[in-house]
This record gives C-alpha cells, sequence and structure tokens, in this order.
C-alpha cells in the first residue's frame, strides 16, 4: 500500500509545500482537498476517486475546484465527496456559490454522519471500511481511521491487512474511547503545526505540537508516525533520538510516496 503526499503544510502553500492533501492510489481515496490536490491526475490507479473531508476549512478544501482539471486530464467514472453534512453545506452554498466559483462540479456528496445504531458502523468506501470520530478544532473536525482487509482484491497487492488513521486539526485526542479506536494502526498521519514552546497558541488555535502527538502516539500504540499539517512560516523539527517516540516518526514532505 502506498501513501503519496501531495500536500503537507497547514494553512497556505509555500515554495516547498501545498496545503492538505494526500492519496491512495490503489483505493482512489484522497484525503482532504488542499491545494496539492493539483498533483492528482498522474498518480490515478482506479477509475473512481472518494474525497474524505476532515472538515471546510480553505486550506483543506479549495482543491475541489481543482477537479474540473483533474478529471479533464485523468477521466474518472465517479467522484464521491465525504464529509459531515454540515461542512458540506458549507462548501456547496459558500465556496461553490455562483459569485466565487461558476461551475458544477463532477461530483456526488455524501454526509458521514449517521444517526441510531449506524453512527459508528463504518463506512464502505473503496473496498476500505472508513470511520471517523470527532475532533476539537475551531468550526469541528474529524479523524478517519481506514482499514483495508487481507488479500484486498484485483486493484491492490494482495497481503495482510492494513490500517491508517488520519488526524489533522486537531489539539489531539484525549478521549479513551477515541485513543482506543486509534489503536495499532499500521500509520498514524498527525498533525504537528507548533513547536513545544507554543503549546498555548496550538491549543487557543485547535492545533498540535510535538510532545502531545508523541502523548497521543503513546497512547494509540502506532506502529508509525508521520508529522503532517507543517508551518509554512515557522516549521517544527524532529531529533533523530528523540526519547518520546517508541515507534518510528518522522516528518513528511511534499510527492514523498510512504510504504505501508
Amino acid at each position: 500500500m502506498q501513501l503519496h503526499c501531495l500536500g503537507t503544510a497547514g494553512y497556505h502553500p509555500n515554495e516547498s509545500r501545498h496545503t492538505s492533501c494526500y492519496f491512495l492510489p490503489e483505493s482512489g481515496i484522497v484525503l482532504d482537498a488542499g491545494t496539492g490536490m493539483f498533483r492528482l491526475p498522474g498518480l490515478i490507479q482506479t477509475d473512481h476517486l472518494d474525497v474524505l473531508l476532515s472538515h471546510a476549512h480553505l486550506d483543506h478544501i479549495v482543491g475541489l475546484t481543482f477537479l474540473l482539471g483533474i478529471v479533464f486530464q485523468h477521466p474518472v467514472e465517479r467522484i464521491r465527496v465525504w464529509g459531515e453534512a454540515e461542512k458540506i453545506a458549507a462548501v456547496q452554498k459558500l465556496m461553490l456559490s455562483e459569485t466565487i466559483f461558476p461551475a458544477a462540479l463532477p461530483v456526488s456528496w455524501h454526509a458521514i454522519d449517521r444517526s441510531g445504531s449506524d453512527a459508528e458502523t463504518p463506512l464502505e468506501i473503496a473496498g476500505a471500511q472508513v470511520s471517523w470520530r470527532h475532533q476539537e478544532h475551531p468550526g469541528g473536525s474529524v479523524a478517519y481511521r481506514i482499514d483495508w482487509p487481507a488479500n484486498r482484491g484485483p486493484l491492490a497487492t494482495d497481503g495482510p491487512a492494513r490500517a491508517l488513521v488520519y488526524a489533522t486539526d486537531t489539539t489531539g485526542a484525549t478521549d479513551p474511547s477515541v485513543l482506543q479506536w486509534m489503536q495499532g494502526a499500521n500509520v498514524l498521519l498527525h498533525e504537528c503545526n507548533f513547536h513545544d514552546h507554543q503549546r498555548e497558541w496550538a491549543r487557543k488555535t485547535g492545533h498540535c505540537y510535538l510532545e502531545r502527538v508523541a502523548e497521543v502516539s503513546a497512547a494509540a500504540a502506532a506502529q508509525r508516525v508521520l508529522l503532517t499539517h507543517i508551518s509554512p512560516i515557522d516549521p517544527i523539527s524532529l531529533q533523530p533520538n528523540d526519547s518520546r517516540f517508541a515507534m518510528p516518526c518522522e516528518i513528511v514532505d511534499d510527492q514523498q510516496v510512504i510504504e505501508f
């Protein structure tokens, strides 16, 4: 399984990083739709795309408007955009208003929030089980967990089960039930927008700092941690011998490909 890091910055792009967008070509799953979305066409392997939105802040949704150019370069049969109903409504009403973007996107819209006994039942998306949990962030955001069963079929290399947790724009999970939900993922793709000495600013803005990510990683027993949503102005650094991480941990870069 491959994870392509198309955009790894938060807030706005800089010379080396675009904003949040990650792609799993074997499944056709896109995590967020930041400015890194423009890198998608040459990587598409499926006849469909499924875009999972963590929330509706501009640095995570502006790439939806690139879809017209993306499907012109690489046509697909179906594009579905997934997110909380309130966030989808905001995208449709505001960003896709005729005044701002006067063109219809070739997508169907799907709310992830359901009621009753189905509320936490995983969604079946592109051969994977996708579940989500609320996170603390201004306006609200969600983390996603994607589980692929063993022997996933013709579009993916047969092999063992795999799991990825994507947690961005969050102060870091503290709820024991959420940490349990994260347990044992092969990859924890977690934001780290602030330095440790900026923890108060991180809390005020609904973001994470390195020590907090280390705490979440330990509690969730992740096998590997990838730090993303890096500040384009004052990026964090990671010491190779940082003892707070018991598992491999690295800061990802744009256009990096992660095998897991």
